[in-house]
């Protein structure tokens, strides 16, 4: 398990006196499946949730930190929307320069009580706010030089997600940038179909059991959304943002980069 979650390039787990707790919240069989929610109980284990259910989550935090500090401005504003539980935050936080105003927004309360004390630390060497926002509602953004939505695009509703988009480029300083990852499907079905075949066998090394993967994927079926590559560029490009590219590609995983 240790060895396959190393070459996944996902963060190794954590020692004995450091555990993060394990994602059971689909262990057991249940009856009727709900839809699914960043509650109490998502938060209390998603860190390992995350971390084993999104392939090479850790080098796609380095690409994002990389990328957030080449265009990290001092003295302005980066953005983390949908900000779970500031595992974006705290890895942006030794690479961007310490002049950079972070700014975490989630809809979720308890996902923000864990950014909190996770980033408890920050005080003093970076002005950090986290603020509870809808997504779907949309946000303010200002005088920002970056800002991030790691997988967080998908669960905001279709109808609203150009809006969204918009708002965040009319809030970006020129030459600022968008660094988004995002779950997507292929527009050719039988290599969708293989893509989603070959990510259940990567959650089952991961040590999901059938019965996990069944109901969570039944769980986020009217949750997550995802587009194609080609739509969040043409997205991308009809908001106005002048270059769009693909840095990072696993299957039916993206990350994107797109300058004002």
């Amino acid at each position: 398990m240790e060895a396959s979650r190393q070459a996944s390039g996902a963060p190794s787990r954590p020692g004995p006196d450091e555990a993060v707790p394990v994602d059971r919240v689909f262990a057991e069989p249940r009856e009727r499946i709900d839809d699914f929610s960043f509650n109490a109980s998502t938060a209390a284990v998603f860190d390992d949730m995350v971390s084993r259910s999104v392939p090479f989550y850790g080098e796609i935090q380095r690409i994002v930190g990389e990328l957030a500090a080449d265009f990290g401005v001092a003295g302005s504003n980066l953005y983390d929307l949908g900000c779970s539980t500031g595992t974006t935050l705290e890895a942006l936080d030794p690479m961007v320069d310490p002049d950079v105003h972070f700014v975490g927004i989630d809809n979720s309360d308890d996902m923000l009580d864990k950014a909190r004390a996770k980033l408890g630390g920050m005080d003093g060497r970076r002005k950090l706010d986290l603020v509870n926002g809808d997504l779907n509602r949309g946000v303010d953004i200002e005088d920002a030089s970056v800002v991030t939505m790691i997988l967080t695009l998908q669960f905001v509703r279709p109808l609203n997600r150009e809006r969204l988009v918009r708002r965040v480029f009319a809030g970006l300083r020129k030459d600022g940038a968008l660094i988004l990852t995002e779950k997507i499907t292929s527009p050719h079905t039988m290599l969708n179909r293989l893509f989603i075949k070959n990510y259940y066998e990567y959650k089952r090394r991961m040590g999901y059991s059938q019965v996990e993967i069944s109901q969570k994927r039944e769980a986020l079926e009217n949750v997550l959304i995802p587009y194609r590559y080609e739509e969040n560029e043409a997205m991308l490009k009809e908001v106005g943002f002048s270059q769009v590219d693909e840095v990072f590609r696993w299957y039916n995983f993206c990350c994107m980069v797109a300058v004002k």
